[in-house]
């Protein structure tokens, strides 16, 4: 982020550049981060209570978000979906592996969130960011019978549907697909700090795209409401405790994921909220779980 915002401010590269690094990220890099990921993940660990508690946390959020967009601030379906993604999506990738690894002890904990995120959200998320700029293009959008099969064009969601297929049937990348392809994946995360670090520097102000208010709610959404309802309905419904719960706590606290500003770039709907929030969730991630590891002792 700190090389991009560098960039853009010796004027290297200019506000192209951020679209072209997303473009990038969101048809090459993720993709094949997303698949070679799932491939050699056992998807049936997403069977567990911890998941259940996941989904409750995210449904929440999004729930709050989008009643409060399309009641009050009268958003549109491209900008609502972005920022239902700024307040619920998080960074289970880049972020969220490294953190599951060192603070929980096992990086498989964070892969229930990867899975809802990258198999549910996702594709969901992008079928009606596709409807609704199809519909900004007088098309009148894409109707729903083809909004159901338009993310099978969408090469994000064919590389997760990949993955999963070889995950349930134990089948490898063979070394002549993989190689290439973990190479493009470790450009994913790069490419998406360095868009979203020119953008940070050529964007326009904090607040810039819209209300703080908006930001402050997707904020709060993300680093106090998540992760408090996916605690308490993991510990109260669910009867888990002990390093489970914290599992679930620390997963669900973990900030904005970059590829909201990616999927919002791609899409030219709510750039800055998302830009925003990914800020001030991971400046203030930390803070909130030292918070989590105090009171879950």
């Amino acid at each position: 982020m700190g090389v991009g915002f560098f960039l853009a401010h010796r004027r290297i590269v200019d506000a192209d550049a951020s679209k072209v690094l997303s473009t990038i990220a969101f048809n090459v890099a993720s993709p094949a981060l997303a698949l070679t990921l799932i491939a050699r993940t056992d998807v049936t660990q997403v069977l567990s209570r911890q998941l259940l508690a996941i989904v409750v946390g995210v449904l929440v959020p999004v729930a709050v978000y989008v009643a409060v967009a399309r009641l009050v601030w009268q958003r549109g379906l491209g900008d609502t979906v972005i920022g239902a993604f700024a307040a619920a999506y998080v960074n289970g990738g880049n972020l969220g592996i490294p953190v599951a690894a060192y603070v929980l002890g096992n990086a498989t904990y964070v892969v229930p969130t990867l899975l809802l995120q990258l198999v549910v959200l996702t594709p969901f998320g992008l079928m009606l960011l596709d409807h609704d700029a199809a519909r900004r293009r007088g098309t009148g959008g894409i109707g729903w019978r083809r909004a159901l099969v338009r993310p099978l064009t969408n090469p994000l969601t064919v590389a997760m549907i990949i993955g999963v297929v070889l995950s349930l049937t134990g089948t490898p990348v063979p070394a002549v697909v993989g190689a290439p392809l973990e190479v493009l994946a470790a450009m994913a995360v790069p490419s998406m700090l360095l868009s979203y670090g020119v953008a940070l520097r050529l964007g326009g102000g904090f607040g810039s795209g819209g209300s703080r208010a908006e930001i402050a709610l997707c904020s709060a959404l993300q680093l106090v409401v998540q992760p408090l309802v996916a605690t308490l309905t993991a510990a109260y419904l669910l009867g888990l405790e002990g390093h489970a719960l914290f599992a679930v706590a620390i997963v669900s606290a973990l900030p904005t994921a970059q590829n909201v500003f990616t999927h919002a770039t791609r899409y030219g709907r709510g750039q800055l909220l998302a830009r925003d929030t990914i800020l001030v969730t991971t400046a203030l991630c930390l803070p909130v779980m030292l918070v989590i590891a105090a009171v879950l002792g």
